[in-house]
């Protein structure tokens, strides 16, 4: 059972498989995994979806990735978070699918706008220009996200190697050019339906 009120925090995870794993194996590993977690969920767990995608270069040098999101109440979510998915029944689906895994890299993205998508199908990453102060960036890209029905992220404590936004969309959305987005197509991966956790 997800607990009260929408989660307003994400740990996101950028994975990529070894070259002599196949696909349909990484990915049938990485689907045990979200399911043992989703099956017995540490406090503060909303869920998790995982989304297939390429060209960001942050993940696999632009090649084919993964990106992983685990949506959580609030900070106090992360330790049970970390504890849980190393251990109990979560134990050996992690192991497996952290065996053919080549490498990968984390961040944490708080909620700003919008409501989260059950499973976007585009993102479009951005940064704040030099000199324009964050509630006029916000004030900018509130009717993008409006009309999108979008969920805006906004990476926090500096961690993670990508951008510092994320505009989570169904469709590509007309994100002002001066914010140069970066937009990656997504292809839902977990759930198998594609249908997300919230």
């Amino acid at each position: 059972m997800a607990p009260p009120g929408p989660p307003r925090l994400a740990y996101v995870f950028w994975h990529w498989k070894r070259p002599d794993v196949a696909a349909s194996d990484y990915e049938a590993r990485q689907r045990r995994f979200h399911a043992a977690l989703a099956a017995a969920p540490p406090p503060g767990f909303h869920g998790s979806f995982s989304l297939g995608l390429a060209r960001a270069p942050w993940a696999a040098e632009g090649g084919d990735a993964y990106e992983d999101w685990y949506l959580v109440q609030d900070f106090g979510a992360l330790g049970p978070l970390n504890e849980a998915a190393v251990s109990g029944s979560r134990a050996v689906p992690h192991e497996a699918a952290a065996a053919v895994a080549a490498s990968g890299a984390g961040g944490l993205y708080a909620l700003q706008r919008g409501a989260v998508l059950d499973a976007p199908r585009c993102a479009h990453w951005f940064a704040k220009p030099a000199g324009m102060a964050y509630r006029d960036l916000l004030a900018l890209v509130a009717p993008v996200v409006e009309g999108a029905r979008g969920a805006l992220w906004m990476r926090q404590m500096v961690l993670g190697p990508a951008l510092e936004f994320c505009l989570h969309a169904a469709a590509p959305a007309p994100v002002p050019a001066a914010l140069r987005p970066l937009v990656v197509p997504l292809r839902p991966a977990w759930p198998e339906d594609g249908r997300g956790p919230v």
